[in-house]
């Protein structure tokens, strides 16, 4: 299974990648993987690249490849769609907005949540939209993302007593009961 995780620098991809990775280890599964940290501190794109399974000799995930994309962000969403996101497979995206310096000048709009779902029917793929209403701090919208993950099932045999293990095990002391609680109230539906 190849995952691709998308969003923009500060967001928490690398948190999101790191509990997804050790969730799938604990369920048995050999994972190779990778980040991109580059732009974290400057608001621009980031990625990371999660494979599991034995074949899966490189941690790159390979453009149209992706049978799981995760995206922090609209724009990185609707850009993920087009490129990384295999016919057939699932984009679960937290809708939030980060209006890139063309957008704010007036050069080009800004993708609605249409836009996504017709790049992402033509690809026959699913589409899971992720927003709370009353996150408790916005640099949960990962552990939100990971909570719909878990309810989904859509890796197989990793249970969301799984992914609350390994999100402990990342989280530090101070923010793990309010993460919990997200991870928690969104897993539940």
């Amino acid at each position: 299974m190849n995952i691709y995780l998308c969003g923009v620098g500060g967001q928490g991809i690398g948190l999101l990648s790191t509990v997804l990775a050790r969730a799938c280890l604990a369920a048995g599964y050999p994972v190779r993987g990778c980040d991109t940290h580059g732009l974290a501190q400057r608001h621009g794109s980031v990625s990371s690249h999660l494979r599991l399974g034995g074949d899966a000799f490189t941690p790159l995930v390979s453009p149209g490849r992706a049978h799981l994309v995760v995206a922090l962000e609209r724009l990185e969403a609707l850009r993920a769609a087009k490129r990384m996101l295999a016919p057939g497979g699932t984009l679960v995206y937290y809708d939030t907005v980060y209006q890139p310096i063309h957008v704010r000048m007036g050069q080009a709009t800004y993708p609605t949540p249409e836009d996504l779902a017709a790049a992402v029917a033509t690809r026959r793929a699913h589409l899971e939209r992720v927003f709370c209403d009353d996150l408790p701090d916005s640099r949960m919208q990962n552990v939100a993302l990971l909570g719909r993950l878990s309810g989904l099932g859509i890796i197989p045999n990793v249970t969301p007593q799984l992914f609350e293990r390994a999100l402990d095990d990342v989280v530090p002391e101070r923010a793990r009961k309010a993460n919990r609680a997200v991870y928690r109230q969104v897993a539940a539906g």
